[in-house]
C-alpha cells in the first residue's frame, strides 16, 4: 500500500503554508485527483490525503498543505527537509477530473474553478495540461483566501493569464487585508452580489458553465445554495449538471 518517497524540493509560501515536492513513481494517475502520504507518528500509522498540483507525466508529486496545529499528520510533514523519507501511496484517486464532467451539449463553454485556500492545487495540476484549454471557450479561477501571504502559486497562475490572455481569467478574493484589484468577499457572497461575475465578465448560467468546487465546507454548501437558485445543478454520473464537488476536510 505503501511506497517510499523522498522531498527533493520544498516552498514555504507562509509560516504554516508548504508544498512539498516529492520523488517517487505513483504510475498514471489524473490530473485533479489526490494521493495519500503517512507517516509513523508515535508508534502510529498516521495517513491523509493531499491533492496533487502537479500534472501527469512527472517523475515527482508534488502536495500542498498546511500545518495544523492539532493536526496528526500536518506538522510532522511541515518539518520534512530535503532527502528526508515520506510514505506515499502506490495510486492516486478521486472524482475531481475533467473526466467527470458532461460531454456534448450538455458540455457549456465556460469552466469555472472556485477554491479555497490549500484546494487550488488540483485545479492548478488540470490547468497544466492541455484538455481544458481545448474543451473550454473560457476558463475562470477564483481563489479565495484569508490574507495575502496564503496565496501560493500565485506567480504559476499569472503565466496562465500571461499564456492565455483571452480565454483565462483569475480573480482573487483576500477577506481578511487589502490587495489591489482583489475581492474582498467571500466567494458565495460575491456570487450574490454579482460582484464575480462583473469582474470577470462572465455570466454563471446552467445553459453555458460547468462550475468545479473544491476546498472549505462552508464555502462549499454555501455556493451550492447559491448556484442551485441560479438553475444549476449538481453534476452526477446517473444525472449530469453543472455543478462538481470536493470537500477538503
Amino acid at each position: 500500500m505503501w511506497i517510499e518517497g523522498k522531498v527533493i524540493e520544498r516552498i514555504d509560501w507562509s509560516d504554516k503554508l508548504f508544498s512539498l515536492r516529492i520523488k517517487v513513481d505513483i504510475g498514471d494517475f489524473i490530473a485533479g485527483q489526490f494521493i495519500k502520504l503517512s507517516r509513523v507518528v508515535d508508534d502510529k500509522r498516521v495517513g491523509r490525503a493531499y491533492s496533487l498540483v502537479n500534472p501527469p507525466g512527472c517523475d515527482y508529486i508534488e502536495v500542498l498543505a498546511v500545518a495544523v496545529d492539532e493536526g496528526q499528520l500536518s506538522p510532522n510533514l511541515q518539518q520534512l527537509n530535503i532527502g528526508d523519507s515520506i510514505d506515499v501511496a502506490t495510486k492516486a484517486t478521486g472524482f475531481m477530473t475533467l473526466d467527470e464532467l458532461p460531454k456534448d451539449e450538455l458540455k457549456g463553454k465556460h469552466l469555472w474553478f472556485l477554491a479555497t485556500g490549500t484546494a487550488v492545487g488540483p485545479f492548478i495540476s488540470i490547468m497544466d495540461t492541455p484538455e481544458p484549454w481545448q474543451s473550454y471557450d473560457k476558463l475562470v479561477m477564483v481563489y479565495g483566501v484569508r490574507h495575502i501571504e496564503d496565496l501560493a502559486y500565485l506567480e504559476h497562475l499569472k503565466r496562465f493569464e500571461q499564456t492565455y490572455p483571452e480565454q483565462f481569467k483569475l480573480v482573487l478574493s483576500v477577506t481578511r487585508e487589502s490587495l489591489d484589484g482583489a475581492l474582498t468577499a467571500r466567494i458565495p457572497d460575491a456570487i450574490i452580489s454579482g460582484e464575480l461575475e462583473a469582474k470577470v465578465g462572465l455570466n454563471l448560467t446552467a445553459a453555458e458553465s460547468q462550475v468545479m468546487l473544491c476546498g472549505n465546507p462552508d464555502m462549499i454548501s454555501h455556493a451550492q445554495e447559491v448556484l442551485k437558485d441560479r438553475g444549476l445543478a449538481k453534476n452526477l454520473r446517473r444525472a449530469p449538471g453543472q455543478i462538481t464537488v470536493e470537500k477538503y476536510w
